[in-house]
Protein backbone atom coordinates (compact mmCIF):
# COMPACT_ATOMS: atom_id res chain seq x y z
CA UNK A 1 0.00 0.00 0.00
CA UNK A 2 1.21 3.40 -0.66
CA UNK A 3 0.24 6.86 0.56
CA UNK A 4 -1.60 8.99 -1.86
CA UNK A 5 -3.06 12.60 -2.12
CA UNK A 6 -6.18 13.33 -0.91
CA UNK A 7 -8.27 16.13 -1.60
CA UNK A 8 -11.32 17.18 0.88
CA UNK A 9 -13.84 17.95 -1.26
CA UNK A 10 -17.41 18.07 1.18
CA UNK A 11 -17.67 17.89 4.84
CA UNK A 12 -20.76 17.90 7.05
CA UNK A 13 -21.30 17.96 10.90
CA UNK A 14 -22.69 14.81 12.49
CA UNK A 15 -22.34 16.06 15.87
CA UNK A 16 -21.28 18.86 17.93
CA UNK A 17 -18.28 16.76 18.05
CA UNK A 18 -18.16 15.18 14.78
CA UNK A 19 -17.96 15.48 10.92
CA UNK A 20 -18.35 13.63 7.84
CA UNK A 21 -15.33 14.09 5.58
CA UNK A 22 -15.30 13.03 1.57
CA UNK A 23 -12.08 13.17 -0.10
CA UNK A 24 -10.63 12.66 -3.70
CA UNK A 25 -8.00 10.12 -3.88
CA UNK A 26 -6.57 9.93 -7.32
CA UNK A 27 -6.19 6.51 -8.03
CA UNK A 28 -7.90 4.73 -5.68
CA UNK A 29 -8.41 1.29 -5.96
CA UNK A 30 -12.05 0.78 -4.19
CA UNK A 31 -12.74 -0.65 -0.55
CA UNK A 32 -15.48 -3.10 1.03
CA UNK A 33 -17.75 -1.91 3.32
CA UNK A 34 -16.37 -2.19 6.98
CA UNK A 35 -12.75 -1.64 5.50
CA UNK A 36 -10.46 1.40 7.40
CA UNK A 37 -7.80 3.61 6.33
CA UNK A 38 -4.57 5.53 7.64
CA UNK A 39 -4.93 8.85 7.30
CA UNK A 40 -1.70 10.91 7.84
CA UNK A 41 -0.50 14.61 8.57
CA UNK A 42 2.74 16.28 7.63
CA UNK A 43 3.29 19.85 9.51
CA UNK A 44 5.32 22.60 8.47
CA UNK A 45 8.81 20.94 10.03
CA UNK A 46 8.16 17.71 8.68
CA UNK A 47 6.44 15.87 11.85
CA UNK A 48 3.77 13.45 11.17
CA UNK A 49 0.95 12.10 12.62
CA UNK A 50 -0.87 9.44 11.49
CA UNK A 51 -4.27 7.18 12.38
CA UNK A 52 -6.69 4.79 11.34
CA UNK A 53 -10.39 5.49 11.07
CA UNK A 54 -13.07 3.74 9.43
CA UNK A 55 -14.51 4.73 5.73
CA UNK A 56 -18.26 5.71 6.17
CA UNK A 57 -19.68 4.73 2.77
CA UNK A 58 -19.02 2.07 0.09
CA UNK A 59 -16.10 2.25 -2.50
CA UNK A 60 -17.45 5.57 -5.13
CA UNK A 61 -14.81 6.05 -7.87
CA UNK A 62 -11.82 8.07 -6.37
CA UNK A 63 -14.13 8.84 -3.12
CA UNK A 64 -13.34 8.05 0.43
CA UNK A 65 -15.95 9.19 2.94
CA UNK A 66 -15.01 9.24 6.96
CA UNK A 67 -16.79 10.47 9.63
CA UNK A 68 -14.22 11.61 12.91
CA UNK A 69 -15.09 12.50 16.08
CA UNK A 70 -12.70 14.68 18.00
CA UNK A 71 -10.51 13.62 21.05
CA UNK A 72 -9.69 15.39 23.72
CA UNK A 73 -5.86 16.11 23.36
CA UNK A 74 -5.53 14.08 20.26
CA UNK A 75 -3.59 14.85 17.81
CA UNK A 76 -4.93 14.22 14.10
CA UNK A 77 -8.96 14.40 15.36
CA UNK A 78 -8.93 18.03 16.51
CA UNK A 79 -7.37 18.83 13.13
CA UNK A 80 -9.54 16.57 10.76
CA UNK A 81 -12.62 17.85 12.70
CA UNK A 82 -12.32 21.62 13.83
CA UNK A 83 -9.97 23.17 11.17
CA UNK A 84 -9.31 20.93 7.91
CA UNK A 85 -11.34 22.81 5.29
CA UNK A 86 -12.31 21.93 1.57
CA UNK A 87 -9.52 22.31 -0.80
CA UNK A 88 -7.15 21.34 1.91
CA UNK A 89 -5.03 18.02 1.20
CA UNK A 90 -4.14 14.88 3.89
CA UNK A 91 -2.97 12.01 2.75
CA UNK A 92 -4.44 8.54 2.88
CA UNK A 93 -3.18 4.84 2.48
CA UNK A 94 -5.60 1.67 2.17
CA UNK A 95 -7.58 0.31 2.23
CA UNK A 96 -7.01 -1.92 5.03
CA UNK A 97 -9.02 -4.68 6.77
CA UNK A 98 -10.50 -7.98 5.53
CA UNK A 99 -12.91 -9.83 7.75
CA UNK A 100 -14.62 -7.00 8.86
CA UNK A 101 -16.64 -6.80 5.76
CA UNK A 102 -20.13 -7.51 4.69
CA UNK A 103 -20.06 -8.15 0.60
CA UNK A 104 -23.37 -7.28 -1.33
CA UNK A 105 -23.43 -10.97 -2.75
CA UNK A 106 -24.28 -12.46 1.03
CA UNK A 107 -27.95 -13.27 1.58
CA UNK A 108 -27.81 -14.14 5.04
CA UNK A 109 -29.32 -11.93 7.38
CA UNK A 110 -27.04 -8.93 8.96
CA UNK A 111 -26.88 -7.85 12.92
CA UNK A 112 -25.08 -4.69 13.39
CA UNK A 113 -23.96 -3.67 16.99
CA UNK A 114 -22.81 -0.64 17.25
CA UNK A 115 -21.36 1.49 20.01
CA UNK A 116 -20.63 5.14 19.85
CA UNK A 117 -18.76 6.03 16.67
CA UNK A 118 -18.50 2.37 16.10
CA UNK A 119 -21.61 3.19 13.56
CA UNK A 120 -18.89 4.41 10.88
CA UNK A 121 -18.43 0.68 9.46
CA UNK A 122 -21.64 -0.62 9.97
CA UNK A 123 -22.69 2.43 8.30
CA UNK A 124 -20.83 1.71 4.98
CA UNK A 125 -22.27 -1.57 5.37
CA UNK A 126 -25.90 -0.17 5.12
CA UNK A 127 -25.23 1.60 2.57
CA UNK A 128 -23.50 -0.64 0.60
CA UNK A 129 -26.88 -2.93 1.31
CA UNK A 130 -28.79 0.02 -0.10
CA UNK A 131 -26.24 0.69 -3.46
CA UNK A 132 -26.59 -2.68 -4.45
CA UNK A 133 -29.98 -3.38 -3.98
CA UNK A 134 -29.45 -6.47 -1.46
CA UNK A 135 -32.32 -8.17 0.33
CA UNK A 136 -30.36 -9.50 2.75
CA UNK A 137 -32.38 -7.94 5.56
CA UNK A 138 -30.17 -5.97 8.07
CA UNK A 139 -30.97 -4.67 11.81
CA UNK A 140 -29.06 -2.44 13.60
CA UNK A 141 -28.97 -2.04 17.49
CA UNK A 142 -26.63 0.93 17.96
CA UNK A 143 -25.87 1.86 21.81
CA UNK A 144 -24.80 5.86 22.53
CA UNK A 145 -25.19 8.16 25.57
CA UNK A 146 -27.72 10.28 24.25
CA UNK A 147 -29.98 11.35 21.40
CA UNK A 148 -27.40 14.54 20.83
CA UNK A 149 -24.57 11.81 19.93
CA UNK A 150 -26.73 10.02 17.08
CA UNK A 151 -24.87 10.07 13.78
CA UNK A 152 -26.51 10.00 10.21
CA UNK A 153 -29.69 10.71 12.25
CA UNK A 154 -31.16 11.91 9.30
CA UNK A 155 -30.61 9.58 7.20
CA UNK A 156 -31.04 6.57 9.59
CA UNK A 157 -35.12 8.19 10.07
CA UNK A 158 -35.87 7.55 6.38
CA UNK A 159 -37.83 4.51 5.61
CA UNK A 160 -35.13 1.78 4.26
CA UNK A 161 -37.51 -1.48 3.33
CA UNK A 162 -35.47 -4.23 5.05
CA UNK A 163 -33.67 -2.08 7.46
CA UNK A 164 -34.37 -2.38 11.18
CA UNK A 165 -33.01 0.52 13.42
CA UNK A 166 -33.11 0.23 17.01
CA UNK A 167 -31.70 2.96 19.51
CA UNK A 168 -30.18 2.13 22.98
CA UNK A 169 -29.50 4.55 25.43
CA UNK A 170 -27.12 4.60 28.00
CA UNK A 171 -26.97 7.99 30.40
CA UNK A 172 -30.36 9.60 28.92
CA UNK A 173 -33.37 8.81 26.93
CA UNK A 174 -35.94 10.65 25.30
CA UNK A 175 -38.95 10.93 26.88
CA UNK A 176 -40.68 8.71 24.64
CA UNK A 177 -39.18 5.78 24.79
CA UNK A 178 -39.60 3.20 27.32
CA UNK A 179 -36.22 1.49 27.84
CA UNK A 180 -34.70 3.08 30.71
CA UNK A 181 -30.82 4.12 29.57
CA UNK A 182 -28.67 1.45 30.35
CA UNK A 183 -25.67 -0.37 29.07
CA UNK A 184 -26.83 -3.14 26.35
CA UNK A 185 -28.61 -5.92 28.15
CA UNK A 186 -29.62 -9.49 27.35
CA UNK A 187 -32.92 -8.82 26.50
CA UNK A 188 -32.16 -5.92 23.92
CA UNK A 189 -30.04 -8.57 21.67
CA UNK A 190 -32.60 -11.13 21.94
CA UNK A 191 -35.82 -8.39 21.02
CA UNK A 192 -34.17 -6.31 18.67
CA UNK A 193 -31.50 -8.67 17.26
CA UNK A 194 -32.15 -12.03 15.16
CA UNK A 195 -32.11 -15.59 17.00
CA UNK A 196 -29.26 -17.53 16.63
CA UNK A 197 -31.22 -20.09 14.34
CA UNK A 198 -31.65 -17.60 11.53
CA UNK A 199 -27.63 -17.84 11.33
CA UNK A 200 -26.94 -14.39 11.09
CA UNK A 201 -23.81 -12.62 10.36
CA UNK A 202 -23.21 -10.17 13.47
CA UNK A 203 -21.13 -7.58 13.10
CA UNK A 204 -19.95 -5.79 16.50
CA UNK A 205 -17.91 -2.27 16.36
CA UNK A 206 -17.27 0.30 19.54
CA UNK A 207 -15.08 0.80 23.13
CA UNK A 208 -13.09 -2.43 24.05
CA UNK A 209 -15.46 -2.93 27.06
CA UNK A 210 -18.70 -2.44 24.49
CA UNK A 211 -17.39 -5.08 22.23
CA UNK A 212 -16.54 -7.39 24.65
CA UNK A 213 -19.68 -7.05 26.43
CA UNK A 214 -21.88 -7.06 23.32
CA UNK A 215 -19.89 -10.49 21.74
CA UNK A 216 -20.43 -12.16 25.07
CA UNK A 217 -24.21 -11.90 25.19
CA UNK A 218 -24.20 -12.96 21.63
CA UNK A 219 -22.84 -15.96 22.44
CA UNK A 220 -24.62 -16.82 25.10
CA UNK A 221 -28.17 -16.29 22.87
CA UNK A 222 -26.33 -19.11 21.37
CA UNK A 223 -24.69 -17.24 18.07
CA UNK A 224 -21.68 -19.42 16.05
CA UNK A 225 -18.58 -17.84 17.31
CA UNK A 226 -17.70 -18.02 13.86
CA UNK A 227 -20.44 -15.85 12.43
CA UNK A 228 -19.46 -13.05 15.30
CA UNK A 229 -17.12 -10.33 13.62
CA UNK A 230 -16.01 -7.73 15.91
CA UNK A 231 -14.12 -4.26 15.30
CA UNK A 232 -12.33 -2.35 18.42
CA UNK A 233 -11.87 1.34 18.70
CA UNK A 234 -8.89 1.52 21.23
CA UNK A 235 -6.37 4.05 22.65
CA UNK A 236 -4.69 5.90 19.64
CA UNK A 237 -3.94 9.13 20.80
CA UNK A 238 -6.24 11.01 18.99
Amino acid sequence: MTWRPAELVAAAAETASARTLRFRVPGWPGHLAGQHVDVRLTAEDGYTAQRSYSMAAPADGDLVELTVETVTDGEVSPYLVEELRVGDQVELRGPVGGWFVWRPESTAPVLLVGGGSGIVPLMSMIRARRQAGSRAPFRLLYSLRDPDRRYYADELRRPDPGLDVTYLYTRSAPEHVSRPARRIMLDDLAEGGWPASFEPDCYVCGPTGFVEAAADLLLALGHAPERIRTERFGPTGG
